[in-house]
């Protein structure tokens, strides 16, 4: 199993601080999830029924009837691969890490590729996969620049699977607009942006055809009958979804500029969260969480990830630890180098 943000409890257990006591900004999720109702209890007692209004209500917000519910994206993220033949799949350097652990495990060579590479390897393809905006780097390709990869894609029977987990703050960059064209397919998730994570709630789109593939492999039953109860509410909850990417936006802007007012300025973000690359990733991310702060560390590419504090409290939380990682600097940074290598 991989390994993934949000892991609190292994955190306070290594680092012997109550669960309670934790700073959580590990995993990229709306700090201020859509507040869900009482549950009726017909959801949780019978079978979940597709003709409950889910799908309508999805529709209605992204704007595309062509979808599939599922548990999240990660059932997508395991199916696909099945359904065709072992190719080549390039998937970006730094990336969701699901993806190329997916297409892998069912036979497919993974290629790695920077973004600055995709145009050029392209026809050496049979599927591309495209975190967009990127996770965690933030990094985001434009529709037009999406399509024409597609495009090409296509033309030899390939694929092109776009991961929008992290899109619902900028709907018109979306590709659902173009769904429908031959060898596209988009992930949606309403873990981050609704911050209902525990929902275990996502969509597939896709053309009617390779939907019905992908519903028969996953089985009956995608979704739980109080998770769609959930989603289909929230996806309706129009004014809230305004006000919500208002204040994400100028949360993720605050983030960055404390971030940068200590030394960290951001190499890449999106509205849920901001990621750095530097030399001291590990002592920094040790560094806050023996302060109960919890970041997520990506080892392999000697970076961070901050997600948004939820409340004036962790912002100035977060504050103060910042300032004790920057002043004084270089007696900081010597005794976290220290720390890490024990």
């Amino acid at each position: 199993m991989l390994d993934h943000g949000g892991g609190i409890l292994a955190a306070a257990r290594r680092f012997n601080i109550p669960v309670e006591d934790w700073l959580d900004l590990s995993t990229g999720l709306n700090p201020h999830g859509w507040p869900v109702p009482a549950i009726p209890a017909s959801a949780w007692q019978r079978l979940p029924e597709t003709a409950d209004g889910l799908e309508a209500a999805a529709a209605g917000y992204y704007g595309c009837s062509a979808l599939l519910p599922v548990a999240g994206s990660q059932p997508a993220i395991q199916a696909l691969p099945r359904l065709r033949p072992p190719g080549r799949v390039g998937l970006l350097a730094a990336t969701y890490a699901e993806h190329p652990h997916a297409w892998a495990r069912h036979g497919h060579e993974a290629v790695r590729l920077t973004p600055e590479r995709i145009d050029e390897a392209l026809d050496t393809l049979d599927v591309l996969v495209v975190c967009n905006p990127n996770n965690p780097t933030g990094w985001s390709a434009t529709p037009g620049q999406l399509d024409a990869w597609r495009a090409r894609l296509a033309a030899r029977g390939g694929w092109l699977v776009v991961d929008e987990a992290f899109m619902d703050c900028t709907p018109g960059h979306s590709m659902l607009p173009h769904i429908g064209a031959p060898g596209l397919i988009v992930l949606r998730s309403i873990g981050k942006f609704f911050g209902l994570a525990g929902a275990r709630a996502g969509f597939v789109f896709a053309g009617r055809e390779l939907l019905a593939r992908l519903q028969e492999e996953l089985g009956p039953w995608t979704l739980s009958g109080p998770a769609r109860v959930a989603v289909r509410l929230a996806l309706q909850d129009t004014a809230w979804q305004a006000r919500t990417r208002e204040r994400l936006a100028a949360d993720s802007t605050r983030l960055a500029r404390l971030l940068a007012a200590h030394g960290l300025a951001p190499d890449g973000g999106s509205a849920l969260f901001q990621w750095l690359a530097h030399p001291a990733a590990a002592a920094l991310h040790d560094f806050l969480a023996r302060r109960g702060i919890l970041i997520r560390l990506f080892a392999d590419t000697g970076s961070v990830r901050f997600g948004l504090p939820a409340s004036e409290a962790a912002w100035s939380r977060l504050e103060v630890a910042l300032e004790g990682w920057c002043i004084p600097q270089e007696e900081a940074c010597t005794d976290l180098e220290h720390n890490t290598q024990r």
